[in-house]
């Protein structure tokens, strides 16, 4: 059984997420923490339930989500995971910190690519990898379907979905996406979003008012 702790890192809001199963091993996905005191309660938390981080996930790579890519990888001697497409993003990741104010260096650790249908292995558990790309050129999102949860990155929101006006953001392909790889999942599905709180895809399907627009188009 899995435990999923959030965090919330950064001027832009960002969810940093740690799971963490019974023997203590634990993923860390998007690490947003920027400053230093985000940093050291990423690495407190870790430390004070004696976990063991074995993974390095990001949905993507906008620099909100990644700003603490280097820490982790560094101090826990891991690769990050992302998607090929998403190389380019995290290359401009100097450029981008410059035109939004918050200056950072270059991810310089290993990298591991992840591409759709990719089962990642996590003790007993498992996650499939569904590539959904529109918020950014190589989104992904991890659905644990034993637990019935998603970690969904930009993709959708309570009562929104990811913007499409960023550099190799479309969105027709993010309204594609959403139709292929999560409108056939359960709506019980719980959603863990890249900002905001946790919501679930039948709610979604109810109120959120993208959602609905893209449900009409069926």
């Amino acid at each position: 059984m899995l435990t999923i702790h959030s965090f919330c890192f950064n001027a832009f809001q960002e969810n940093t997420f740690v799971l963490f199963n019974e023997q203590k091993e634990a993923i860390i996905v998007d690490p947003g923490c920027y400053l230093r005191n985000e940093q050291e309660a990423l690495a407190n938390f870790i430390s004070a339930h004696n976990l063991t981080p074995t993974l390095l996930l990001n949905t993507h790579c906008h620099l909100d989500h990644v700003f603490g890519n280097n820490f982790v990888s560094e101090k826990y001697s891991l690769a990050a995971h992302f998607h090929k497409n998403e190389q380019p993003v995290i290359d401009r990741l100097p450029e981008g910190g410059a035109r939004w104010g918050v200056p950072c260096d270059p991810y310089t650790g290993p990298v591991k690519y992840i591409d759709q249908d990719d089962v990642i292995e996590f003790g007993k558990d498992q996650f499939k990898v569904l590539v959904t790309p529109g918020h950014s050129p190589g989104s992904v999102c991890f659905y644990n379907q034993a637990q019935d949860f998603l970690i969904g990155g930009d993709l959708i929101f309570k009562d929104g979905v990811g913007r499409t006006d960023l550099p190799g953001s479309n969105p027709l392909d993010l309204i594609k996406s959403i139709q292929t790889q999560i409108l056939p999942l359960p709506d019980s599905m719980t959603i863990y979003s890249g900002h905001g709180p946790e919501t679930t895809w039948g709610r979604e399907k109810k109120v959120n008012p993208y959602i609905l627009h893209i449900l009409k188009g069926q």
